[in-house]
């Protein structure tokens, strides 16, 4: 069955399969797949991305925002939330959300043996900054919704 707008089936639209971190980080959240579940369907203040993450990768580098709020929901197999607090297990049905503008990074990691499929629900500020307390990592929004990345400093990679 051939679904119409509004609906939409995930299976159907081709994954992000890239990374715009800097070289040095694309070998810790690559291969991963994100569909862009928001996009597809014409949202446009809030984002929701459909996430595979594979064993032994992580979502990200351990990140926090200050502009926008976000929230990731497993769907399927377990990832490791590490934040301040330390590390936690979270499996199908868990959630976890995330305040803008606290710098208590998150980051999700698979150390199990299965894929993992998780929601990151989010929303879409334009000035939007992300910090990274684990590693020499800035970045902030462009005008086309993308992230340009930088060191602390702001030099670039």
């Amino acid at each position: 069955m051939t679904l119409k707008p509004p609906a939409l089936d995930p299976t159907t639209m081709p994954p992000r399969t890239t990374s715009g971190y800097p070289e040095e980080f694309r070998a810790r959240v690559l291969p991963r797949e994100k569909r862009a579940l928001g996009d597809a369907l014409g949202l446009t203040r809030f984002g929701v991305n459909l996430t595979t993450l594979f064993p032994g990768k992580e979502s990200s580098m351990r990140h926090f925002h200050t502009r926008e709020d976000e929230l990731v929901f497993v769907l399927e197999g377990e990832v490791v939330l590490r934040t301040d607090e330390g590390e936690q297990v979270l499996t199908a049905g868990m959630c976890a959300g995330f305040p803008a503008g606290t710098t208590n990074g998150h980051q999700l990691v698979n150390r199990s043996e299965h894929p993992a499929r998780y929601l990151e629900i989010g929303n879409r500020d334009p000035s939007d900054t992300s910090g990274y307390p684990d590693v020499d990592l800035a970045s902030h929004k462009h005008a086309d919704g993308g992230w340009r990345f930088t060191r602390r400093d702001g030099s670039s990679y």
